[in-house]
């Protein structure tokens, strides 16, 4: 492990968690979005991250078999994926342009399957795991100057 594992390895957690934030901004943002370029209401997106695997440099008895070797190089975003099992909302207005105009739900309109309150958690969860690698980092700065000042005396 080299002197600056602590910090390639902080950075790989603020890169994919800014890039999460960015994901759920664009959530809200979409939260009220009827017609997408794909048809149809926005798609609440999410991201999913795996440990990097390659060169761990620690192994675990308590992991299992598929992550032992694979911890201790940080986080990677595997893909940005469209959540489409969670049900859309149904808004009954009649004089909305993109409404159902036929069967049962006639003159409903289909809004984004985007809760405000979840991607509110969400955003919470991925600016503290940001907040904790800038704080591992600065941690790492000051251990790494303090070992430059004991090999100054």
């Amino acid at each position: 492990m080299g002197i600056y594992s602590s910090i390639n390895i902080a950075s790989t957690g603020l890169s994919a968690n800014r890039l999460r934030l960015d994901v759920i901004a664009d959530n809200m943002a979409n939260v009220n979005t009827t017609r997408t370029t794909e048809g149809g209401a926005f798609k609440r997106s999410r991201v999913i991250m795996r440990p990097v695997a390659e060169g761990a440099f620690w192994r675990s008895p308590f992991l299992p078999q598929e992550l032992d070797g694979g911890i201790g190089r940080g986080v990677r975003v595997v893909e940005v994926q469209k959540d489409r099992t969670t049900e859309p909302r149904y808004v009954y207005d009649p004089t909305h342009p993109d409404r159902i105009l036929s069967g049962p739900r006639q003159d409903y309109v289909e809004m984004p399957n985007v809760d405000v309150v979840t991607e509110m958690v969400d955003m919470i969860s991925a600016s503290r795991s940001y907040e904790a690698n800038a704080a591992i980092i600065e941690g790492s700065k000051m251990m790494f100057q303090r070992a430059l000042d004991i090999g100054a005396r």
